[in-house]
């Protein structure tokens, strides 16, 4: 049964006549915990009253694991979490650099959506990185809920408004997304040679994601086969994933670059091939090693090499070299397109997509995305639709050949 106690206010270690009062109420545990600073008996009485009550139906909280500060309970939860290793990587990447700083010795039960929103709003990041750390938060929190720790989360299901500079931001960035025409992909991928040529190739006219296009191996090429219809095909199983291992508190354990299952059913797909790539990722296979596309000396590109050493010379350009003891005369490299990167380059080919005019269920199913709603019951690609976009993409290649004046990629 609760009750109230007086608790006398001391001064100058002398009790004095003020006292306010402090609510007791019975634990499940058995114990007896307080809660104090309450101006009346009554107040008092109804707190302790309320506390059993939500005992006896299952909803209690313990008010001293809702003063656990939040960098505390991140911890503890990333601990128990094992996603992906990429995954991992991230969320550590949010947490060190704009979650942890400002609420890192916040407890949790002052954690509200107003303060939540606000700092996030006021992020210096990009805004896609400040509406993932909300999201992360608010993951964070749930787990606190399930763990009784406080009773419920104040960030779930909480739709972020933003600032006219956020929404600014977010509309410059969307607008500097980049693309490139045929013509574009063809120099970069003659510029880079056969081999990483190839591999520009085939992003731009695959739209394999980065990892992906890394675990492509000689057996990946095969035929899909529906009825009449035949064509050679690109099976995407896995990824090699490139993240920092982070141990249990966090510490960094190192750069892995390792294997792992593709993150989503609709990510694991046989991307269909146009004849031209097809013939030319066929004559490579049959000289390949156990990957597609590697560097020089094997194992698989990091993303920061393969942009400094392919991507940028031959997209920007570079300066001409004059000789000097131990470095030979390299001339001048004119740009192509400045700034375009694989990521783009995915982009291109879902570009090239929407001008070919491929159907929506084909097209989500090619690019390896999660097509919403209803329909993605009941579409699903023809036999005819695979045919169009087929010849949509060997169109868009023959004729940037013939603009090109070229036979060959590679002469």
């Amino acid at each position: 049964m609760a009750y109230a106690e007086k608790v006398y206010k001391v001064k100058n270690g002398v009790k004095t006549k003020q006292f306010t009062w402090r609510a007791r109420f019975k634990a499940p545990d058995g114990s007896w915990p307080s809660e104090p600073g309450f101006p009346t008996k009554r107040l008092a009485e109804e707190y302790g009253e309320q506390q059993e009550a939500s005992i006896r139906a299952g909803r209690w909280t313990d008010p001293a694991l809702a003063q656990t500060q939040f960098g505390t309970w991140a911890r503890e939860w990333m601990a128990a979490k094992s996603p992906r290793g990429r995954t991992v990587t991230t969320r550590w990447a949010r947490l060190e650099a704009h979650i942890l700083p400002r609420w890192e010795h916040t407890p949790i039960r002052q954690v509200t959506w107003f303060d939540a929103e606000q700092w996030a709003n006021g992020l210096g990041c990009d805004d896609v990185t400040a509406t993932h750390c909300l999201t992360l938060m608010s993951q964070i929190l749930t787990g606190a809920v399930d763990k009784g720790m406080i009773p419920v989360n104040p960030l779930f299901g909480r739709r972020r408004s933003r600032t006219a500079a956020a929404k600014e931001s977010r509309d410059a960035g969307e607008d500097a997304k980049l693309w490139a025409p045929p013509e574009v992909v063809l120099r970069l991928a003659r510029r880079a040679g056969p081999l990483d040529g190839l591999h520009i190739l085939t992003t731009a006219f695959t739209g394999v994601r980065w990892g992906e296009s890394l675990a492509l191996r000689p057996s990946s090429l095969g035929k899909r086969t529906e009825g009449e219809f035949t064509c050679p095909v690109l099976a995407v199983v896995e990824e090699v994933a490139e993240y920092a291992k982070r141990g249990p508190a966090g510490e960094r354990l190192g750069m892995v670059l390792t294997l792992e299952p593709v993150k989503t059913k609709e990510s694991r797909r046989r991307i269909d091939l146009p004849p031209f790539l097809a013939e030319l990722l066929t004559e490579h296979a049959a000289n390949a090693g156990e990957f597609l596309f590697t560097p020089r000396g094997g194992e698989h590109w990091r993303r920061g090499n393969f942009g400094r050493q392919v991507m940028r010379p031959c997209a920007d350009g570079r300066k001409a070299v004059t000789k000097t003891r131990g470095r030979a005369e390299r001339a001048a490299v004119e740009p192509i397109m400045k700034g375009l990167t694989m990521r783009a380059l995915r982009h291109t080919h879902d570009t090239y997509q929407d001008q070919i005019g491929v159907r929506p269920s084909l097209a989500f199913e090619q690019a390896g995305h999660r097509r919403p709603g209803i329909k993605a019951v009941y579409q699903h690609p023809t036999p005819d639709m695979r045919r169009d976009r087929l010849d949509g993409l060997q169109k868009i290649y023959g004729s940037a050949m013939v603009a090109l004046g070229w036979t060959r990629v590679w002469e």
